[in-house]
């Protein structure tokens, strides 16, 4: 049997409406960059969590198209929207293509999008640069599926950055495509953290070890480090850290001071702002 391969893109830093969200000293952030996965083979592919906006999901496109093979299928990992916006124009882009997904993350598509149009802070974040939502997601059999003939496995993780998430495992090749269960030098987003978050995002990081993967595609990572393994201890550091900040009780502020003061060089700052906020009373700013 022939051999799979996979690439990854990153699509950059995306600048979000200062209106929305900016940094405790006034300005504007950007939202984390994020990896795409195209698993393939000689005739054919898979794609592994679309981006956000419009122009990224055509750049995305455009790259995907250029390896020549036939996008069979896209995997959403989890049901945060940063991780599947950006799926519809690549549905009407690669005719044929099957978007699949757990139980809980097509849940999780439909609260956000109940009408095509999604909802929250999506909008306001990026206005104007979000597609319609009207591809319909398959649940992913629990057997996964395949790409010219080699299997593709989805493997819950549970709680990382938010409740239910998964990753995809390629044992051909010692790939997992692991969503936002692990990141590569870009801030955690923790702001789903509390009542015992860390503990059981640890958990998953633990489910990602015992696949004795090769190659770990972080789904926020910092593009000129590779995917490494070793992201997983990476990850699990900064959650020891994070969770011995908020052991001190600190302000909004104070934390946010504290985790770029420790993790200098990570990617994104807002991360670290969003998730304070989430996590700390607002009254201890």
């Amino acid at each position: 049997m022939s051999t799979l391969r996979f690439d990854v893109h990153v699509s950059g830093m995306a600048p979000v409406a200062p209106a929305a969200l900016t940094l405790p000293d006034g300005t504007a952030g950007a939202w984390s960059p994020l990896a795409h996965t195209l698993i393939h083979g000689p005739t054919e592919a898979a794609l592994v969590d679309p981006p956000i906006t419009l122009g990224q999901a055509a750049e995305l496109g455009d790259w995907v198209e250029s390896f020549g093979k036939r996008l069979t299928a896209v995997y959403l990992t989890h049901g945060h929207a940063d991780h599947w916006l950006g799926t519809q124009p690549l549905v009407e882009r690669f005719p044929g293509v099957t978007v699949y997904a757990t139980p809980t993350t097509i849940d999780a598509i439909r609260a956000t999008a109940p009408e095509g149009k999604a909802t929250g802070i999506w909008p306001a974040l990026f206005p104007g640069q979000i597609p319609v939502v009207s591809f319909e997601p398959v649940t992913v059999p629990e057997d996964g599926f395949q790409v010219d003939g080699h299997p593709l496995l989805p493997v819950r993780a549970g709680h990382s950055d938010t409740d239910n998430t998964t990753v995809l495992h390629v044992p051909s090749i010692g790939l997992v495509a692991a969503g936002d269960v692990v990141y590569n030098n870009v801030h955690l987003y923790l702001a789903e953290a509390a009542d015992g978050g860390l503990d059981a995002w640890r958990r998953a990081l633990d489910v990602v070890a015992s696949l004795a993967p090769d190659h770990v595609v972080s789904g926020h990572q910092d593009k000129s480090r590779g995917n490494h393994p070793s992201d997983i201890a990476e990850t699990r550091s900064y959650l020891d850290a994070a969770e011995g900040v908020l052991d001190g009780r600190p302000t909004r502020l104070g934390y946010f001071d504290e985790m770029t003061r420790l993790f200098p060089d990570r990617v994104n700052p807002l991360t670290v702002w969003l998730s304070a906020r989430r996590l700390l009373p607002e009254d201890s700013e």
